[in-house]
């Protein structure tokens, strides 16, 4: 006798989000694994286990998937709410800093894979301008302004104090 078939489980889609996290994260995960270089869109796609043409509707370049994931770490870091505004400004930075370091925390190897790539210069004229967007957004979650004449020297300053932590 024929057991009865149990109906299939129905499908859940994918939410657009949900597949642009499994993307960003397979090509940091392959960036750690073989180099930032090495991650090729084809083999992003696959390690993501989505077609190359869906790949490239969500991120027509790797820079996209690395300004993604710059802009996911700042939304990590944000999301956690603006510094103690009692403390002195130093005291806020370094606070949201520490929270940036958190987050990347899970991505050490593939951030460090992408900065060891560094010296390419397509990924340091895409990551540039990402950069300093992030870095402005940190002096804004610490309470500062980013804008102006001299937002825009906090945001170079911080830069610099930042890029230099990152390589420790």
């Amino acid at each position: 006798m024929a057991r009865p078939r149990k109906p299939d489980k129905p499908e859940t889609p994918d939410t657009p989000d949900a597949v642009r996290a499994r993307i960003v994260r397979a090509a940091f995960d392959l960036a750690a694994t073989e180099g930032w270089g090495r991650a090729d869109l084809s083999r992003v796609a696959a390690a993501a286990k989505v077609s190359l043409a869906k790949l490239h509707g969500e991120f027509p370049t790797k820079a996209a998937i690395l300004d993604a994931f710059m802009r996911g770490i700042d939304q990590a870091v944000l999301a956690a709410g603006s510094a103690d505004m009692d403390d002195c400004p130093r005291d806020r930075l370094f606070e949201v800093l520490m929270r940036r370091f958190d987050a990347l925390a899970p991505h050490k190897a593939g951030v460090a894979a992408v900065l060891r790539d560094g010296c390419d210069p397509t990924v340091a004229l895409i990551g540039l301008p990402c950069f300093l967007r992030s870095m402005a957004w940190m002096i804004e979650a610490a309470g500062l302004s980013s804008g102006g004449i001299s937002g825009l020297t906090r945001v170079n300053g911080l830069g610099l104090i930042y890029a230099n932590a990152v390589r420790v």
